[in-house]
């Protein structure tokens, strides 16, 4: 369902709902859940107002958790709702006064399996009410979850009591339990779309990364730098609020394609057990305004945008680069005092700078993650050759025949070593590695060098001409890989 059908879906509810409550109550009364609704409240539940909270689909697992908590004091089990597909669009009141003619009674309970963790799901009630008491007072409460299918594209709870002011009090308790009890609290998180709503975001939890400091490897101290200003700021909140200094920050990791920007993103995620923290990249990021709602409950919180600058050169109906504006706003949106880091990464830092500096204070630190000068490309080989029978001088001397590649290159150069020793029925030896550096580094293979990150050609022949086209330019590429002949083009 497409953003222009899912609002006339949700139109059309809205004209229905006060259609019907224009009609007021039908003269056969109640139905039999409104029957037994007005039984535990004692008044006539016409007469009463609904207090709703809105809660968004992916934090529905918290709401019912929360809601649980609220019903157990009294002892209430939750009751669910027969009466067809028409309760989806029916609103309390027309579950409970029969203006639907439809004879709505109480039932079992519809539930859903959700995620609650990277490796754990819970039942969740879908759709369901408790007759509970609070504050000494009978309270009903109707649970539901989105159902953007049936133009619902969020999740709800629905109170009623004899007291609006008593339901605004309830509703007030459910938030704060949810931001307590919730359990997407120090999970990493990324936010999915579904087929028929494209802006309802569900969470999916990832396995928080173990990637230690000795597994990225950049020039000496900038993962330092960079983990100081992500970590760092957090482990000082308490002294930086003190001295009234404010907490959120934005990082940029800039540089070539496998350079080890995620890699570095992931040693920050290892680093910050506890945090909460959100990765969006591709079309999810589309979701930065639920991320950065979600960061402000629950930080300390880190929010990863990777590529961003697939998003800057995006195009929308109302100009360009409308979801950039979106990101910005976002960074921008939060109080100085929120334990919140944006991290954000490019291959096309140009595509960024611009708007990165007519909007000043978003970011606060850009961190550029180079091509691997020969040290560290010497440091990449053998942290991937871990573990293979490969001397120090091969991998040297392979290091040293591959300038301008990066680690990526490094890995899939042991991959095809290993592959080629298993093909013979052996172990790998050095001159697996020297062949499998041929293959890669050969003419024909020029397309896969660009595709693994190199600037340009690293062959031992190769010059230096090609790499400046490639390398910080913004325009276009083609190879022909038949031919050898390579096509470029620039633009402003």
């Amino acid at each position: 369902m497409d953003e222009q059908t899912q609002e006339f879906a949700e139109t059309f509810t809205r004209f229905l709902r006060q259609a019907m409550e224009q009609m007021g109550p039908p003269a056969d009364g109640l139905t039999p859940l409104g029957e037994l609704v007005q039984e535990h409240l004692g008044r006539d539940v016409t007469e009463l107002p609904v207090v709703e909270q809105v809660v968004a689909p992916h934090r529905l697992v918290d709401a019912d958790l929360a809601l649980a908590a609220l019903a157990e004091p009294s002892g209430a089990t939750p009751i669910g709702v027969t009466g067809g597909q028409m309760r989806d669009q029916s609103w309390l009141p027309e579950l409970l006064n029969g203006a639907m003619h439809t004879p709505f009674a109480s039932g079992p309970v519809d539930y859903v399996s959700v995620p609650d963790g990277p490796d754990s799901v819970r039942r969740v009630m879908s759709f369901g009410l408790y007759l509970m008491r609070w504050e000494g007072a009978p309270l009903v409460a109707l649970q539901r979850g989105a159902r953007p299918e049936r133009g619902r594209g969020h999740a709800s709870v629905e109170v009623l009591a004899a007291d609006p002011e008593a339901a605004s009090r309830f509703l007030q308790e459910l938030v704060r339990l949810m931001q307590s009890l919730s359990v997407l609290r120090g999970q990493v998180l990324s936010f999915t779309g579904n087929q028929y709503e494209s802006n309802a975001a569900g969470a999916t939890f990832l396995p928080r990364p173990r990637v230690a400091a000795d597994d990225v490897i950049l020039a000496p101290g900038v993962l330092e730098a960079i983990a100081r200003h992500v970590v760092g700021v957090g482990e000082q909140r308490e002294a930086l609020l003190v001295a009234g200094q404010h907490l959120k920050r934005g990082v940029l990791l800039y540089g070539p394609p496998g350079t080890g920007k995620t890699l570095t993103v992931r040693h920050l995620l290892a680093r910050t057990p506890g945090t909460t923290a959100v990765l969006l990249t591709g079309t999810s990021i589309r979701f930065i305004t639920e991320a950065a709602e979600l960061a402000r409950a629950m930080q300390p919180a880190l929010v990863v945008l990777e590529d961003v600058d697939l998003v800057a050169m995006e195009r929308g109906m109302y100009g360009p680069q409308p979801l950039l504006f979106a990101v910005l706003d976002a960074l921008d949106g939060l109080d100085g005092d929120a334990d919140v880091a944006f991290v954000l990464t490019t291959n096309r830092v140009e595509v960024l700078e611009r708007a990165l500096a007519e909007r000043p204070g978003r970011v606060d630190l850009a961190v550029e993650i180079p091509l691997p000068d020969d040290e560290s490309r010497r440091r990449l080989f053998r942290r991937y050759a871990e573990g293979l029978e490969f001397s120090d001088g091969a991998l040297d001397a392979a290091a040293d025949r591959s300038a301008g590649t990066t680690g990526s290159f490094a890995k899939e150069l042991m991959r095809r070593a290993v592959l080629a020793a298993a093909e013979a029925g052996r172990e790998p030896v050095d001159a697996d590695l020297a062949e499998a550096l041929d293959g890669l580094l050969s003419e024909g293979a020029h397309l896969t060098r660009r595709l693994l990150g190199s600037a340009g050609d690293a062959g031992p022949e190769g010059g230096e001409g090609e790499a400046e086209v490639l390398a910080g330019r913004s325009g276009w590429v083609a190879y022909a890989p038949m031919s050898g002949a390579t096509f470029t083009g620039t633009t402003d």
